[in-house]
């Protein structure tokens, strides 16, 4: 993959793998603010880790609000969320050694 995902990003991705694609739904699934969140899509959108579609504006006329932006996880988002969530999970045993492994604070 070569690039380290922050946390920000894998909760966005992971949000969008489990079935939430705009951008309310992913913030409130993840509870991160909109400031975090629509330029993180914006981002893994450039990328290639998602891609997004516009919904038809019958649609969000017929619910009388504004049209959303849906996105999707593609190949190279879930290869790159992947890494990302195996790299975190080595990261926390390495840290519970390290904890394990260090003397008793007096």
């Amino acid at each position: 993959m070569g690039r380290q995902l922050g946390y920000a990003t894998v909760a966005i991705l992971r949000a969008v793998r489990d079935g939430y694609g705009y951008g309310t739904d992913i913030m409130d699934r993840t509870g991160l603010p909109s400031g975090t969140v629509y330029p993180t899509l914006s981002r893994m959108d450039e990328r290639g880790y998602l891609r997004s579609r516009w919904e038809k504006r019958e649609t969000a006329d017929a619910e009388r609000r504004p049209r959303r932006r849906y996105y999707r996880l593609t190949t190279s988002g879930e290869q790159a969320l992947n890494e990302a969530v195996r790299q975190l999970a080595s990261l926390a045993q390495e840290m519970s050694r390290a904890a394990d492994a260090a003397p008793e604070a007096i």
